[in-house]
Formats: structure tokens, C-alpha cells, sequence
């Protein structure tokens, strides 16, 4: 008599999307093709690759995809979602080619995870008398319109109801070995990771420090 959890293990091969299967010629071969489309295809059902079906092994193999890839390794059966779905999966191929120490949060949507590219992050800028579009512009070496378009804003005399600014990220090496946060900013109206150069979201700089002697 078979254990009960047999069948959740089984479950986990079944592919997310069933594919076609089609007799390969001669008639008299035993083999079978799987296609999406037409085209052929080697899937952890169809292989001779038993490491493809154990999850350690699988782990080790995908975290080193990057993320768009991991999202479509996510789609080819249950056991590899199970593997790629995996927090700290998604979280370490986030990190991978910034370079980041440490990602903190929980995206509120998880196509979040979809992109990483520079555009996703940004820097924390708070405002202080006297700043203005054209000079955050040149501080951090970036374009007007560049800044109101991350921030939702329509015109430059938007930065004096709000008390901080997204600023884009135009070199990448500030990413390295820094500490960003995922934040749903309600003026700009996006979910972004956030990278704050003199601390930390409560405006303390001993919590950076903290993160320094800890790593």
C-alpha cells in the first residue's frame, strides 16, 4: 500500500503547462518527443537526467540563473516552481549582478521580481531648503526629467509638497555591497528598491554602521 504523500510527490512533475506529445518515427520507436509549438524540447519528464528531479541538486543548478530565466525555470513544472518560487531564490538573483549586501522588504506584487534592471532602483534624497530640481540634477548626476518622471511629477514646483524624491540611479557601483529596501512610494505611485546613502529609512546612520560590522 502506497504512502499517502505519493501522490503530492507525483504532483510536483506534472508540468504547469501540459504539452503536446508526439510519436517520433519509425512507427516501431518506443520514443517520444515533447513540443511547445513545434518545437522540441528536453523537459525533467522527458529526460535522462535524474538531477534534474532532486530538489537539491535543482537548487544548486538555478540559483545560478538570472532572474528573468529563473522566472521562466518557475514555468516548467510544479517541483521546479516550488525551487524558483523560492524567496530566497528570487532574492539572490535580485542581488546577483548589483552586487548588493542585502535586499530588506517584501515586494507587495510579485511581478516585482520580473526586472532588476538599473531603472528599479533609486536613491533616497531627502529635501532640505534650497534644493530644486536642476540642483538634485547635477548632485546626482542625472537629467530633470529623469527625476520627475520616476516621481510622478508634472511640473518642478511638485518637489515642495512632498518631503523626499526617488532620485535614478546613474552609476551602478553605488549598488555595491549597499543595502536597499523595497518601497511602494505613494507619490511616485511605483514599488522601487530603495538605496539610502546617509543611513537608513529612520534616518539613522548608526543602523548602516550596524550592517558594516556585522558583515
Amino acid at each position: 500500500m502506497g504512502c499517502c504523500c505519493d501522490d503530492e510527490d507525483e504532483l510536483l512533475l506534472v508540468p504547469l503547462n501540459p504539452p503536446e506529445t508526439v510519436q517520433t518515427h519509425p512507427p516501431s520507436s518506443s520514443g517520444t518527443t515533447t513540443t511547445y509549438g513545434g518545437d522540441a524540447v528536453i523537459s525533467p519528464m522527458n529526460s535522462n537526467f535524474p538531477a534534474l528531479l532532486c530538489r537539491d541538486t535543482l537548487r544548486a543548478i538555478l540559483e545560478k540563473l538570472p532572474l528573468p530565466d529563473l522566472a521562466r525555470a518557475a514555468c516548467v513544472c510544479r517541483l521546479w516552481n516550488a525551487v524558483a518560487s523560492d524567496r530566497e531564490m528570487k532574492t539572490r538573483a535580485f542581488k546577483a549582478p548589483w552586487k548588493l549586501k542585502d535586499f530588506i522588504g517584501n515586494p507587495s506584487s510579485g511581478t516585482f521580481w520580473r526586472d532588476n534592471s538599473i531603472s528599479k532602483f533609486a536613491i533616497s534624497h531627502r529635501i532640505v531648503r534650497g534644493d530644486s530640481l536642476a540642483s538634485l540634477a547635477v548632485k546626482y548626476s542625472v537629467h530633470v526629467m529623469d527625476i520627475k518622471r520616476l516621481n510622478n511629477m508634472m511640473s518642478d514646483h511638485g518637489i515642495y509638497s512632498r518631503e523626499r524624491l526617488l532620485i535614478p540611479i546613474s552609476n551602478p557601483d553605488l549598488l555595491m555591497d549597499g543595502t536597499c529596501y523595497v518601497e511602494l512610494d505613494t507619490h511616485a505611485k511605483r514599488e522601487v528598491a530603495v538605496l539610502y546613502l546617509e543611513g537608513c529609512p529612520d534616518g539613522n546612520p548608526s543602523c548602516l554602521l550596524r550592517g558594516l560590522t556585522t558583515s
